[in-house]
């Protein structure tokens, strides 16, 4: 009686440990250590889009400044148009640029910090620094972020395929909701990459 006791609160256990509850995986420190580890100093610019700023992205990511996908159960994720731009200064130059992204996946918001490469304009690295998924969890693993590795606006970025889109991200399985977040992230950096930082912000980076 006494066993099958502790086996009922062990898995009532297991059932509250698997309800959605945010999980940060790394603090904002950390996350500037992995994306800046070889940087002499990390310079912020807080800027906020202007209108014409925000049309572009908008027209670039089909529309809109959040994908909330069909099946997704997150809470809302607002359109944030304001950002702090973290430069990565090597020698007193802009080496690389990342920006905190937070976009709905399947059972919450995910927050991911995304580095892009100043000489190539690709993805350097990105991680996930909070979450609330279930099945989606695996992509916070490296081995799934690396595919995005070297990554830029020209490339599909897609774990679906379709007209005119190649699918070069292998999704985790189980988890097309989550999977295809990060995929949106990526791309929107990518866009402010290109159409705010530098065009605008660039030069008073260094």
């Amino acid at each position: 009686m006494k066993k099958t006791k502790l086996l009922i609160l062990a898995i009532i256990g297991l059932l509250f440990c698997s309800n959605v509850f945010a999980i940060t995986l790394l603090t904002k420190e950390q996350a500037l250590k992995e994306m800046f580890p070889d940087v002499d100093e990390i310079k912020t610019i807080n800027h906020t889009m202007t209108d014409a700023e925000v049309a572009v992205i908008k027209e670039r990511m089909g529309g809109k400044l959040v994908h909330f996908q069909k099946g997704s159960e997150s809470a809302a994720v607002a359109d944030i148009i304001t950002y702090d731009f973290l430069v990565g200064l090597k020698d007193g130059k802009p080496v690389r640029m990342a920006i905190m992204e937070e976009q709905p996946g399947k059972w919450g918001p995910v927050v991911f910090i995304i580095a892009i490469d100043t000489a190539t304009n690709k993805v350097n690295n990105l991680a996930v620094t909070e979450l609330k998924e279930k099945r989606g969890k695996p992509i916070a693993r490296k081995n799934f972020l690396k595919q995005f590795y070297g990554k830029g606006s020209s490339e599909s970025i897609s774990v679906k395929s379709g007209k005119g889109i190649k699918r070069d991200i292998r999704k985790v399985t189980g988890a097309t909701i989550s999977s295809d977040c990060v995929c949106f992230a990526v791309k929107k950096v990518l866009a402010i990459y290109e159409e705010v930082y530098m065009k605008k912000l660039y030069a008073s980076a260094q």
